[in-house]
């Protein structure tokens, strides 16, 4: 098998205070890679904002991404770019530029070292609905891994990947890893609740 599936539940997940707010990590890889040492490949987290204007931490060499769950966000990137961010909008930008954040928010974040790329995409289920996808595959033998990672912003999805069904509730993430070579894997998304739900993907390219 050419592929590994991992749930994440949000009780594993490791939550600290940082002077904004909170900051949730979910996913770090490799797994034995510590944030504070800067060691990792990639990783994912989830943040409160609970202050009007924060300063964002130094990451240089980081490239990131970053999706507003709830809330509005404004983005200052000094001498680059500006973005305002709304539920479900996106921005990228380098861990080397000084950024300036504005407004309380609950956001989403990728990191990315050492060539590593990535993108992100939000899914809105409406109830009683499902939605197909295809998992990409390792990009080249410069990137021979990949990981699509479904996290569960609100309510219940049901994740259908090879006939196997893994169940997330809100704040669990499913990690979805391939190597190369791999054929496309078909995934299968479901909200069986009676309310809108939202899922967030993010598919990472890396050594």
């Amino acid at each position: 098998m050419s592929y590994t599936i991992e749930l994440i539940p949000r009780q594993e997940q490791t939550t600290s205070k940082w002077s904004g707010g909170t900051t949730t990590q979910i996913a770090i890889f490799p797994k034995q890679a510590v944030y504070a040492e800067r060691n990792f490949t990639w990783r994912i987290s989830s943040a409160c904002v609970d202050v009007e204007q924060s300063e964002f931490t130094s990451l240089p060499g980081i490239w990131r991404l970053i999706m507003v769950l709830d809330g509005e966000m404004r983005l200052e990137h000094t001498g680059h770019h500006s973005s305002h961010l709304k539920a479900f909008e996106q921005d990228s930008f380098s861990g080397d530029w000084t950024t300036t954040s504005f407004g309380k928010v609950r956001d989403f974040n990728v990191m990315l070292a050492n060539g590593s790329t990535g993108t992100l995409t939000a899914h809105r289920l409406s109830p009683q609905a499902s939605l197909s996808l295809t998992a990409p595959t390792a990009e080249s033998e410069y990137s021979p891994q990949t990981t699509s990672a479904f996290y569960c912003v609100d309510e219940i999805v049901t994740v259908t990947i090879a006939n196997e069904e893994y169940q997330l509730a809100t704040g669990d993430m499913l990690l979805l890893t391939s190597r190369q070579p791999a054929s496309p894997l078909a995934i299968r998304l479901r909200n069986t609740t009676n309310t809108p739900i939202h899922i967030v993907k993010a598919d990472i390219n890396y050594r």
